[in-house]
């Protein structure tokens, strides 16, 4: 049997059924048997009479006994009977299930599953499940697996069709772990796991089975990576740009209005030394909001064109983008740089003309958003390519900047990630970490604002504007919802203005404005023309107005802790004292106790991971776009597993990086390759 084997040859079903499980995903043999349950019922231990619990599923094993049928006022098939052991009986009664006359029958030892009521002094159970105590029950009296249900396909169904089929497994999903990596991690077989799962023996053989599939998929992601970075180090051909650590880097350090943290140094000293290798760099910095990233990343391109070399800024957003071109504008308007910007937005004649001094060497440096990847953009020598929240451009955007003749590659995230979780996510590439924020920065103050304050905040903010800081007001919604009772950003903007702040200019920012007009906006803003700015989740990243000392965020609940973090960070840029309120649309305990969180903590890094404990990796950074598939078995939290796959994928690639020993793991590897190789 091939695990590519169609399941309309193998299942005994109707043709509806068949395109139901097409409709989610399994067309085969194998797709069949990695449809994993999605939870469990433990129903292993069978009761006495006297031993159950009402109000609890539970299985009471015993003899069928005054069996009768029949017919309601409605005309529906009635069933009663009893269920006796030595310690007592049981009312049942079965509704509308006339098939039933065929299976049961006075003397019967059968197991039931149900819940067990008391009622008038009798216990009773309605429509209890059966399987016959001589059987090997499915469905009863066992570790009973859950899984994912659609219209047409329940539990009951699937379990049916899967069962006979998992005497195929050891054929098709033959092991492909080395030996010593089973014997080291006391692992059970592939085989073994992917029965388990679906029928476990019991609890501790489940709880083995889930560890060795959680294991391969944590495994398999990094031994990907690892290997694509160790081609991309070994093997690629790459045009090599080997750089020295200029000398003009010293004396222009000298002419910044701050010191370097020991964190921001570090993390320098880091990318500079990977400058000088034979190999392109394929590094990522993360640093909390406002840590000091840009600065970093502009030093390295510095370095990068005064070794002979151009080098290029792709962020996900115009704002974004033109805050990055504006930073390295002031940095290096004394030093006769050549500081080109382009995005959508530009004119096709401006495009056409900055894409000629690219090609001819001409700019030094172009900042801008996917506009630098389009086609008939190329660079006459990059050296060094900065993509900014990479988690924001899929892998081959990312991919395509690195074809452009082999640069050197540095990703910014200012989304805070657990080291070893971001390990796993970017196995490919270095991690340097900017922990620490600059010198003079106070800790944002931040407060879980209830509704019968608001009034008071309002005076408040008022209070601090007349006094020359600014603010932000954040909605989750552009327009009116009827669906969603949260505040809309345009009619929050008209509220304000009209009834709240009638003597203070107030502005608009939102996705769907063209883009000269949100420039002038964040401009006007940028100059203090504007007190407050009301937007949407446009600004998360990227907004740098060091004046800006109060973020009040309406309808929060609706927001990760992570994204609530990134708006925080839009305040605290400057040694004034900076606030950060939060506003709940709608209440509730849940909600309250997971936004107490931005009020205990400062620290973006704490915050990711209870966010990811809360939300997951996929809602939290994206994973989709990272190339990380949707995890069956295993936890991007779950650190302790996450290393030691590390270890033993970094093992393998150490001894064998091509597999050339592992066959069945190359195999394993290639099926997968579309989503982890990548190359």
């Amino acid at each position: 049997m091939l695990p590519t084997t169609p399941l309309s040859i193998l299942l005994k079903t109707t043709k509806p059924k068949l395109k139901k499980l097409e409709s989610i995903g399994i067309k085969s043999l194998q797709d069949l048997l990695l449809y994993f349950p999605r939870t469990y019922i433990d129903l292993s231990k069978t009761y006495k009479i006297n031993e159950v619990i009402t109000n609890q599923f539970t299985n009471v094993k015993g003899l069928l006994s005054q069996l009768q049928t029949s017919r309601s006022k409605f005309g529906k098939a009635l069933i009663k009977a009893k269920l006796n052991d030595e310690t007592g009986s049981i009312d049942l009664i079965w509704f509308n299930q006339p098939y039933l006359q065929k299976i049961l029958k006075n003397g019967q030892q059968i197991i039931l599953t149900g819940k067990v009521n008391f009622e008038f002094g009798r216990m009773t159970m309605q429509s209890p499940q059966i399987e016959s105590a001589q059987d090997n029950p499915l469905h009863s009296g066992r570790i009973i697996p859950i899984y994912h249900e659609t219209f047409g396909l329940n539990s009951k169904w699937i379990r049916e069709k899967i069962h006979p089929l998992l005497k195929y497994s050891k054929t098709i999903f033959p092991e492909y772990l080395p030996e010593n990596i089973l014997k080291e991690q006391e692992l059970m077989s592939y085989a073994q796991a992917i029965y388990e799962v679906h029928f476990p023996q019991t609890l501790k053989t489940l709880e083995k089975a889930k560890r060795r599939l959680g294991f391969d998929e944590l495994f398999l992601i990094q031994l990907g990576a690892l290997q694509k970075k160790w081609h991309w180090q070994n093997i690629n051909e790459h045009e090599q740009k080997t750089m020295v650590i200029h000398e003009a880097l010293s004396e222009f350090e000298k002419t910044l209005p701050f010191a370097l943290t020991s964190a921001q140094r570090r993390s320098l000293d880091e990318i500079l030394n990977d400058q000088q290798k034979t190999y392109p760099m394929s590094r990522l910095l993360q640093g909390d909001v406002g840590s000091g990233k840009t600065v970093v990343a502009g030093i390295a391109l510095l370095n990068t064109i005064k070794n002979g070399y151009q080098g290029a800024i792709m962020a996900p957003t115009e704002i974004l983008a033109r805050q990055h071109y504006h930073t390295l504008f002031k940095l290096f308007k004394d030093l006769n740089i050549n500081l080109k910007f382009m995005a959508g937005s530009t004119k096709k004649s401006e495009k056409t003309a900055i894409m000629n001094e690219l090609k001819n060497g001409l700019v030094d440096i172009i900042i801008g958003t996917h506009a630098l990847i389009q086609q008939g953009v190329t660079f006459k020598n990059l050296g060094l390519a900065v993509i900014d929240e990479q988690h924001r451009f899929g892998v081959k955007q990312r991919d395509i900047l690195k074809s452009q003749g082999s640069p050197h590659l540095l990703s910014l995230s200012a989304t805070p990630i657990p080291r070893t979780l971001a390990l796993t996510i970017y196995g490919d590439q270095d991690l340097s970490i900017i922990d620490e924020l600059p010198s003079g920065r106070e800790p944002i103050i931040t407060r879980l604002v209830p509704e019968n304050k608001r009034s008071d905040a309002y005076r408040w903010i008022e209070d601090k504007v007349k006094k020359g800081r600014q603010a932000f007001v954040i909605c989750p919604l552009i327009d009116e919802s009827d669906t969603l009772e949260l505040k809309s950003v345009i009619k929050e903007f008209e509220y304000l203005q009209t009834n709240v702040f009638p003597e203070l200019k107030i502005g608009l920012l939102h996705g769907k404005m063209k883009a000269a007009d949100k420039e002038a906006i964040m401009q006007e803003f940028k100059e203090n023309k504007t007190n407050i700015l009301v937007s949407t989740s446009v600004i998360e990243v990227g907004i740098d107005i060091p004046n800006a000392v109060i973020m009040m965020i309406e309808g929060a609940e609706r927001f990760g802790l992570s994204q609530l973090h990134q708006f925080r960070g839009r305040v605290g840029r400057s040694t004034h004292q900076s606030y950060c309120f939060l506003f709940m649309q709608k209440y509730s305990q849940t909600a309250a106790t997971r936004l107490r969180a931005m009020v205990d903590h400062t620290s973006g890094f704490k915050l990711s991971e209870i966010d990811l404990e809360i939300r997951g990796p996929g809602h939290v950074y994206g994973i989709r776009q990272s190339g990380i598939p949707d995890l069956k078995m295993a936890s991007l939290t779950d650190s302790i597993t996450i290393s030691k796959a590390r270890n033993a994928a970094e093992k393998i690639i150490t001894n064998d990086p091509d597999l050339k020993n592992l066959p069945y793991l190359a195999q394993k590897l290639q099926e997968i390759g579309e989503v982890y190789v990548g190359d």
